[in-house]
């Protein structure tokens, strides 16, 4: 028997799809991933959809149904499922204005950040594309005053704090100086005074008190991969984004973690033979079929990164903690370093400081077994603090 195949759909069937009380689609058998979206209202329109690479479903709306025949649409939607799935937006955006936002700061990626290789690249690209292009992309450059820059800056710091707000000044205030030796007649919009902390209590010393890093690790346990990274925060003393992008292929099979150093970046703690409460952690998570990643993102093959809305989450479940930030883990964990007996010499190759002076040149032992002896320490002490309340 012949197995009965979906009739084609035509322009006249599309105006003959009939409202509903609720909004709806109906698939075109014609082409996989093209749809008619119909409104309450009746109103009709071509939409099409598919997965980009990183797994995330993208919807994107075509052209009204009146405006636009199904033959043509089908073409349309056959361009921008490719680009979806090749990780580009659905359509070609159009060209930006040569002196707007965007195109300066996309000149000065170019010729100050990449040219020079700073190491806070991925950092000034996520906040250039997070915070300030939404706002700011096909704005004229030279048009963008301090009443602007102080809306932006009061919009960052309720929606993600001081500190946030002031990474956007600078970034916005470094692509302005560098407009500024290029250009005849600009001048920066910066006055002292925009800056949403004190610079003078920029220097953090706080460290959690055992109680508070007893509330920390109980609730740490049951908060997944965030939690799972707050742990070997502690367990390791090292920087979050490192933990973060650990790869599987980074821990060998001993459970020696060997962080990689990235271009101009001054130090790391090299090889570290993990404790075994590290090592029981990392064979805990979840391998991601085509992820490298231990510590991964939510539906996405991509290494973690969503710190922010995870911290605000986790603070809600913990006892009052005032002004805590992650990075207090890692200072909190250099002080129980010291606290466990490890020298300070031991201990600052652990964090990964860079050893100055003629010691730091001539002396290039690897300190590997005075390393694991340090991590193992840190363990046991924080394995009594966790336990002894």
């Amino acid at each position: 028997m012949v197995p009965h195949r979906r009739q084609r759909l035509t322009d006249k069937m599309v105006t003959a799809l009939p409202a509903r009380e609720t909004r709806y689609t109906v698939p075109d058998p014609g082409l996989v991933g093209h749809y008619v979206r119909v409104t309450p209202s009746g109103a009709k329109s071509f939409v099409a959809v598919a997965r980009d690479p990183y797994g995330k479903q993208v919807w994107a709306t075509i052209e009204a149904a009146d405006k636009l025949g199904i033959d043509e649409a089908r073409d349309r939607a056959r361009d921008i499922i490719k680009r979806i799935k090749a990780g580009l937006p659905p359509v070609e955006p159009p060209p930006t204005k040569p002196d707007s936002f965007k195109a300066v700061a996309e000149n000065w990626l170019k010729r100050h950040v990449a040219s020079k290789g700073l190491r806070t690249g991925k950092e000034i690209r996520r906040i250039l594309e997070k915070y300030i292009l939404p706002a700011w992309a096909n704005r004229n450059f030279v048009e963008i005053g301090r009443s602007d820059m102080a809306r932006l800056l009061d919009h960052v710091e309720d929606e993600h704090g001081p500190r946030q707000a002031d990474q956007v000044l600078g970034t916005v205030r470094a692509i302005a100086n560098w407009y500024a030796t290029r250009a005849d007649k600009y001048s920066p919009p910066f006055v002292r005074g925009m800056r949403r902390t004190d610079p003078k209590a920029s220097k953090r010393s706080r460290i959690l008190d055992d109680a508070e890093l007893r509330a920390v690790w109980k609730q740490a346990e049951q908060n997944g991969t965030f939690g799972a990274i707050i742990r070997l925060a502690l367990l390791t003393a090292q920087r979050r984004e490192k933990i973060a992008s650990m790869k599987w292929g980074d821990v060998t099979i001993d459970g020696v973690w060997n962080i990689p150093a990235e271009d101009r970046e001054k130090g790391t703690g090299g090889a570290l033979v993990l404790p075994d409460k590290a090592i029981e952690i990392i064979r805990a998570q979840h391998r991601i079929e085509g992820s490298p990643y231990v510590f991964t993102g939510q539906r996405t093959t991509r290494h973690f990164v969503g710190f922010s809305a995870c911290k605000k989450a986790f603070d809600k479940k913990l006892p009052p903690m005032p002004g805590w930030r992650l990075h207090d883990l890692r200072r909190s964990a250099r002080s129980l370093l010291s606290r466990a007996g490890v020298s300070s010499e031991h201990a600052e190759r652990v964090m990964g400081h860079v050893i100055g002076g003629v010691e730091g040149i001539y002396d290039r032992h690897r300190y590997d077994d005075e390393k694991r002896i340090a991590l193992a320490k840190l363990a046991a002490l924080v394995g009594e603090i966790v336990n002894g309340g």
